[in-house]
């Protein structure tokens, strides 16, 4: 009869992770308790490590899509208000033909 697998989240792995680096619990302990793999710890190390950098590295793409999103809601602004100032120019002149001040 096979064990049921558990799917741990990434908080939980995390947290193991943690256990040993932070509080130098040793591997075998670890593995035991929560029936582990020491392959499967050893993963997660590998891929804690070589994830880590995006941790501390800023979100660039968050930064240019939220710039990339003002820019066009700023020119979506200014078009609206050339077109109003462009039919108030238009009803003026057409007043000003109306009255034959032009």
């Amino acid at each position: 009869m096979r064990k049921k697998r558990h799917n741990y989240t990434p908080e939980e792995k995390v947290r193991i992770l943690k256990r040993h680096l932070i509080d130098r619990v040793p591997i075998s302990d670890l593995c035991d308790e929560y029936q582990l793999q020491p392959k499967v710890f050893y993963d997660w190390q590998k891929q804690f490590f070589e994830n880590g950098t995006a941790t501390f590295t800023r979100d660039q793409n968050k930064e240019k899509s939220a710039d990339t999103a003002r820019i066009k809601q700023l020119e979506d602004k200014l078009q609206r208000k050339h077109e109003v100032l462009s039919e108030l120019m238009e009803e003026h002149i057409n007043l000003k033909k109306e009255l034959g001040e032009l």
